[in-house]
C-alpha cells in the first residue's frame, strides 16, 4: 500500500492526529476539520483507524473502505471523535499501512 493508493492525504491524517491529542482545546476545531472532508477522505481515515486498532489487517483495506462507506450512519466527525485512542488508531494504521508517519509529522511542524 502506497500513500498514492489513499483518497486522504497523509498530511491531513496527520493534522486529525495532532488535534486529537490536543483534546478539549481543539475539540471545535477537529470536529470542523473533519467534518470538512469529502466522502472519500472520511471513508479512508475510518479506515485508517479500523486498521490501526487491528479490526481489519492491512491487506484488508480495500473491504475496511468499503466498510466504512457502507456503514456511515453517523457523521463521520461524531464517530472518530467518539473513538477511544482515536490519534493511536490513526498512527498505528498509518504505519501499518506503510506510510512514514514521522515524516509527515516533521512537514506538519
Amino acid at each position: 500500500m502506497t500513500a498514492d493508493a489513499l483518497e486522504i492525504t497523509p498530511a491531513k491524517v496527520v493534522q486529525i492526529v495532532f488535534l486529537a491529542r490536543e483534546g478539549d482545546l481543539a475539540e471545535a476545531e477537529l470536529h470542523e476539520f473533519i467534518a470538512g472532508l469529502n466522502d472519500d477522505e472520511k471513508a479512508h481515515v475510518t479506515a485508517i483507524g479500523w486498521v490501526g486498532r487491528e479490526a481489519f489487517e492491512p491487506e484488508d483495506f480495500a473491504e475496511a473502505v468499503a466498510t466504512a462507506y457502507a456503514e456511515a450512519t453517523t457523521p463521520t466527525e461524531d464517530y472518530l471523535m467518539g473513538m477511544p485512542h482515536l490519534a493511536e488508531n490513526l498512527e498505528a494504521g498509518l504505519e501499518t499501512l506503510g506510510i512514514d508517519v514521522a515524516g509527515e509529522e516533521e512537514d506538519f511542524l
